[in-house]
């Protein structure tokens, strides 16, 4: 009984270091850029869902689900707007129809550097990145190699004589977090 009562008083006094927020998604910045030979486009998503985990006001946790359809190229618009967000829901990239959100679940924190697991499509892999606290919201950005999730579409590592048209592979994504009052 009592090592109940110690393993309950740890646990108690853990989770009052420990707090859970929920991220306001209309203040919070979910951002894209990528970039090919002839130029680059950028755009926005939506959280659907995202929930964070602070410490002594360090981030220390967190998951964080994105809303595929909400999917916005911020640098076209008209036809052209249309057809690369077409083509980007498309399967040669996010397949969203049938993969209508990505994931990611940070693991551990060490000082500002995240260890995080992103899962898009049906797949999952390690992403390492910093973040930085800007009054009560935390910011960066990382980069994660869209091979690796199934998108292959005229990567010069899968495909030869690509000229203007070979896209590169890193995708950036900066973020803004913003806690929910």
């Amino acid at each position: 009984m009592k090592r109940i009562l110690t393993i309950m008083a740890i646990t108690t006094a853990f989770s009052f270091n420990v707090s859970a927020f929920e991220v306001d998604k209309e203040k919070s910045n979910l951002a894209w850029k990528g970039t090919k030979v002839s130029g680059e486009h950028y755009g926005t998503l939506k959280f659907k869902e995202a929930n964070a985990k602070v410490k002594e006001g360090k981030l220390v946790g967190g998951e964080f689900v994105v809303d595929m359809n909400s999917m916005t190229v911020t640098d076209l618009e008209g036809e052209w707007e249309k057809k690369f967000l077409t083509h980007m829901k498309s399967g040669d990239f996010f397949a969203v129809e049938k993969y209508p959100v990505s994931k990611l679940v940070i693991n551990s924190v060490e000082g500002n550097k995240v260890k995080a697991t992103l899962s898009v499509k049906d797949k999952s892999g390690p992403v390492t990145f910093n973040y930085k606290k800007e009054g009560k919201a935390f910011v960066g950005d990382f980069k994660f190699d869209r091979t690796k999730f199934g998108m292959i579409y005229n990567s010069g590592n899968f495909f030869k004589d690509l000229g203007d048209k070979l896209i590169h592979n890193d995708v950036l994504v900066n973020f803004k977090l913003v806690p929910k009052k």
